[in-house]
């Protein structure tokens, strides 16, 4: 850790103070930038996909319950996955107290993987989370919205992740998708982010860019490489 400047209390008013500016500017631009996320057009979904849930089969449509607006997480678990992705459980974290505070807004949040259903029950079950939680095995919505890469994509070096050509290391991939359904049950796709658009959906690491060391991350091989699952802390 870096060596600070010890300063008596008016210096550090005087230092806090000019932050303070600068925090409110990047508060007044983040609100100008979630406007013109939530003013991007709308693509209609008409292609049809399956999900298999605790209570049977169900379309895109009906993952909404009786709400207008869906925050879909795409959560890194392939069918043969021993467990589910610790970067994703990191994040999958905060979900659960969230749930009902994102009802009272018309918001249904629900995490999705092509694990087989019966797999992310008994990973869902260990970690003790209890949001909704369905399985896209069989059909292509992992693909279709960048999160799942073929092994012909992966062969042929044309993945595609964060809107842009990719080299991602993992045959899954993390992100978040918003849809909206109007009166006549129709679906629209509003808006997807990926890799560190996710970052503000993570309470932890808001936490941790407010204390000296921050995330702390710099001297790791890479920057999540600390994450462990909940119950494998302290473990070595």
């Amino acid at each position: 850790m870096q060596d600070h400047t010890i300063v008596d209390r008016d210096e550090w008013l005087k230092a806090r103070i000019a932050l303070l500016e600068r925090e409110k500017a990047f508060t007044r631009e983040r609100d100008a930038l979630s406007t013109e996320r939530r003013n991007l057009p709308w693509v209609e979904v008409t292609k049809p996909y399956d999900f298999i849930t605790g209570n049977g089969p169900k379309a895109l449509s009906e993952l909404f319950g009786d709400r207008r607006q869906l925050v879909i997480y795409h959560f890194m678990y392939g069918p043969d996955w021993q467990a589910g992705c610790k970067s994703c459980s990191f994040w999958a974290d905060n979900f659960d107290r969230n749930i009902i505070h994102l009802a009272a807004r018309d918001v249904t949040l629900v995490a999705v993987s092509r694990a087989p259903l019966e797999t992310l029950n008994a990973f869902k079950q260990r970690m003790g989370w209890s949001f909704d939680w369905v399985s896209s095995l069989g059909s292509d919505f992992n693909y279709d919205f960048d999160v799942s890469f073929s092994e012909d994509a992966r062969a042929n070096d044309a993945i595609r992740y964060n809107y842009r050509p990719s080299q991602f290391p993992a045959d899954e991939a993390p992100g978040i998708s918003v849809f909206y359904k109007d009166d006549d049950g129709r679906v629209f796709h509003t808006y997807s982010t990926y890799g560190r658009g996710l970052d503000m959906l993570n309470a932890a690491y808001h936490y941790l860019d407010l204390v000296p060391k921050g995330r702390n991350e710099e001297e790791l091989p890479y920057p999540m490489d600390w994450v462990r699952l909940r119950d494998e802390y302290g473990k070595g």
